[in-house]
């Protein structure tokens, strides 16, 4: 019987790059319930990444928890009992304390790609693998960053790339693995922490899941 796994996120990249990594899983997946506290102010992105995840970490326990009441109670079937939750964050090229985040709209990706434009800029990702399995639950959590830079665009280049809409839900309002490919390449790091995951997340899981694992 396939491992279930829930993706307590609503990246579909996030959930492409599982389901063609580890074919033989079932996922779950959508986002987890409640409302996300903003970090503090001035602090690092790393930081900020950090303190998200740490979020993210007790609102899977506490939705877990729920579930698992919810089907004790009924005798339902079990669900997963092993989630990942994971935050993508982009560095602004001008200041270690600014993050770019997911644009709300095309005016906030056309800013966003505009201060890109020529640069380097840092991408953080913070991801944990929660294993409910046990008893005293296991977490297993890293935060790695990775380097990108974006040719200079021109104006017509990046009205392509608002008007693809590859920029919704995506940090910093672009899609490495999508037309952002073809204006920004990858100097340090692993590109699967653009996408979303922390390499060393990639590499645990590829023990859990072992049977299902692919090379990197």
């Amino acid at each position: 019987m396939a491992k279930i796994v829930r993706l307590a996120s609503s990246s579909s990249r996030r959930r492409q790059l599982l389901l063609e990594r580890y074919t033989g899983i079932t996922l779950d997946f959508g986002g987890l319930v409640g409302d996300e506290l903003p970090p503090p102010n001035r602090c690092s992105v790393h930081d900020q990444v950090d303190f998200i995840l740490n979020q993210k970490i007790e609102r899977a326990r506490l939705e877990h928890h729920l579930i698992s009441s919810k089907e004790e109670a009924t005798e339902s079937l079990a669900s997963a009992n092993l989630w990942i939750v994971a935050d993508t964050l982009v560095e602004d090229p001008h200041d270690s304390f600014l993050s770019l985040g997911q644009p709300s709209d095309t005016i906030a990706a056309l800013h966003m790609l505009t201060n890109l434009s020529g640069r380097r800029h840092l991408v953080w990702s913070g991801t944990a693998v929660l294993d409910f399995s046990a008893a005293d639950i296991v977490v297993h959590r890293s935060i790695e960053s990775a380097t990108v830079e974006f040719n200079q665009l021109s104006e017509d280049e990046i009205a392509e790339l608002i008007e693809s809409n590859s920029w919704k839900g995506k940090a910093g309002a672009y899609d490495l693995a999508g037309p952002a490919g073809a204006h920004a390449h990858l100097i340090s790091g692993h590109e699967v922490t653009v996408l979303g995951f922390s390499h060393e997340s990639t590499k645990f899981l590829d023990v859990i899941l072992s049977d299902d694992s692919t090379s990197s």
